[in-house]
């Protein structure tokens, strides 16, 4: 009774971290204790954390009488009686600066996780293990409750605030009726319902002891990030073609081995709502060709088809690349509009606008062009670039909550009208069929190097300068790797399986041509890279 608890909130921008401290404050104040509040902001969500710390006198101001508490400014390593973090990262970085303590602090954690920049540009999957976050914060844990406050916040339509802050209350840390806490809500305004809806979620599930404490050595798995399926790209997270407008489907799936089936029936969809029914019917011919290749290796199905089913999944994705008329078909569709106003919390009576930006480059503009147009228009880019130091690009910013914005949207979208003659759309199948090619050749001399291959189609990804050394690395498996003559089969599958796996591990490259050296396959190319010198008063470009 002679120390002050001390709390300290780590949260994301956004989140409402300052508001939780104001509320809490207001609390402590209302029911007479002395309080003390200070905090320190991030720049942003991953580029620092944004702490409050908060310490209340467990005796009220009527109680010590004259006598004033001395506070800290900031928070005492292994002094703190209790953390709550809104994210999982979150929790683990604060326990690993040492600040709780296994013998005194309390923790409140979200098991929820909002990826990093690292983790989201991973060529791979570069998500963090959640159950090994888990496990560094019940190790400075003297109490451990979990919950996953964002989802709460969602279904009760408030901020991740309000459920913190009936995290909080629900722990019994501080010496406040519930009522206090839900008065200093009910001020908050006109949000004031959701948040008590929210703020009454988490307090029953910390109060009541669901999922409140966490077992020794319980190893929840990984849960995918929340938005897993992007709807820029249309592409999920873990590969797998994204749920689309349901199309009729043809007889040629139906004869297809059941888990072949059940994804190129999701890969027929997604290639014929991207560009046609007849650009569906290509897909499952190309579906079609590599698994009559692999019945023909594998006639009992001993292996499940699984070259076969790496195929489907990866095939439809690349078919479905992305380029401007993609990009707008995405941006200018109902769902979209209806899943930024949920994320804004607009009401059904408010106005919400929303501006979309375009920054459409030569190469962009050149992928629907013909390609003897499109050669010239990129040998235009490469010299004006050389000449001015930087490419040439079209900025736009259209309005996309108006009548002239949507329809420019549209306008953009209906490009897909001439992908078929584009430039890029004759690379891409170029591309596409010589990977089928050196699959269905290597599923007949062996199975394995067959399905190695297969899998080869997760490099694919990404838009761009990322895109185009995904293309690279592939294709550089395929001639150099897979089709190497003077290695033997098994090792060749084994080489594939290391080339593939270091490509994803190294967005540079590095990884990737150790193992190259490592199995005496050639080197990947260098590329020319242009050298700029900048004096004061001069710019000069030596190649």
């Amino acid at each position: 009774m002679n120390k002050p608890i001390s709390l300290l909130v780590c949260a994301l921008g956004g989140e409402g971290g300052g508001v939780l401290t104001g509320w809490l404050v207001e609390v402590a104040r209302h029911c007479g204790h002395p309080a003390q509040a200070t905090s320190i902001p991030g720049v942003a969500q991953r580029t620092g954390a944004t702490t409050y710390f908060i310490e209340v006198w467990p005796q009220s101001q009527a109680v010590i009488g004259a006598a004033k508490p001395v506070f800290s400014l900031s928070p005492v390593p292994g002094a703190l009686d209790a953390v709550i973090a809104s994210e999982l990262l979150e929790a683990a970085r604060c326990a690993c600066n040492g600040l709780p303590s296994p013998e005194r602090t309390l923790f409140i954690a979200s098991d929820a996780r909002a990826l990093t920049n690292t983790e989201r540009s991973y060529p791979g999957d570069g998500r963090l293990d959640s159950a090994a976050l888990l496990d560094i914060v019940q190790s400075v844990s003297r109490q451990l409750h979990v919950l996953d406050m964002p989802a709460i916040a969602r279904e009760h339509g408030t901020a991740v605030s309000a459920v913190m802050l009936g995290a909080i209350a629900g722990s019994g840390l501080f010496p406040f009726p519930r009522a206090a806490y839900e008065a200093a809500v009910q001020d908050s305004g006109r949000s004031a319902q959701a948040s008590l809806a929210g703020f009454a979620a988490a307090y029953a599930i910390v109060a009541g002891g669901e999922r409140a404490q966490r077992e020794a050595g319980a190893r929840p798995e990984p849960a995918a990030p929340a938005g897993a399926t992007d709807e820029m790209t249309g592409h999920p997270q873990d590969g797998a073609p994204a749920a689309v407008p349901s199309m009729p489907l043809p007889a040629a799936i139906s004869s297809m081995p059941e888990p072949v089936a059940a994804i190129a029936a999701l890969g027929y969809a997604r290639t014929g709502e991207y560009q046609d029914r007849a650009y569906g019917r290509l897909y499952l011919q190309r579906l079609q060709r590599v698994l009559d290749v692999e019945r023909a290796t594998d006639p009992e199905g001993e292996h499940g088809y699984e070259a076969s089913r790496e195929v489907a999944r990866w095939l439809a994705l690349w078919m479905c690349y992305d380029d401007i008329a993609r990009v707008a078909d995405l941006k200018s569709r109902r769902s979209r509009a209806d899943r930024v106003r949920r994320e804004a919390r607009a009401g059904p009576d408010e106005l919400l606008r929303m501006h979309d930006y375009f920054k459409p480059g030569i190469p962009e503009i050149a992928a629907l062009l013909p390609g003897w147009l499109a050669q010239r228009v990129n040998e235009w880019g490469r010299k004006r670039a050389a000449e001015r130091g930087e490419p040439w690009a079209l900025p736009l910013k259209l309005a996309s909550h108006t009548v002239s914005g949507t329809l420019l949207l549209r306008l953009m979208a209906s490009l897909r009208l001439l992908r078929r003659f584009g430039s890029r759309h004759a690379h891409e199948q170029a591309l596409i069929d010589e990977w089928l090619d050196t699959l269905n050749d290597s599923l007949s001399a062996d199975w394995q190097l067959g399905c190695e291959v297969a899998a080869c189609g997760r490099l694919i990804k990404g838009y761009g300068s990322t895109n185009e050394r995904a293309k690279d690395n592939l294709l550089h498996l395929l001639r150099h790797v897979a089709r190497a003559a003077l290695l033997p089969l098994g090792e060749r599958a084994q080489a594939v399986r290391k080339g593939r796996e270091a490509a994803l591990a190294d967005d540079a490259g590095k990884a990737l041509d150790r193992v190259l050296a490592d199995t005496g396959a050639a080197p990947r190319q260098l590329r020319e890279q242009p050298i700029r010198w900048l004096p004061a008063s001069v710019r000069r470009e030596v190649k």
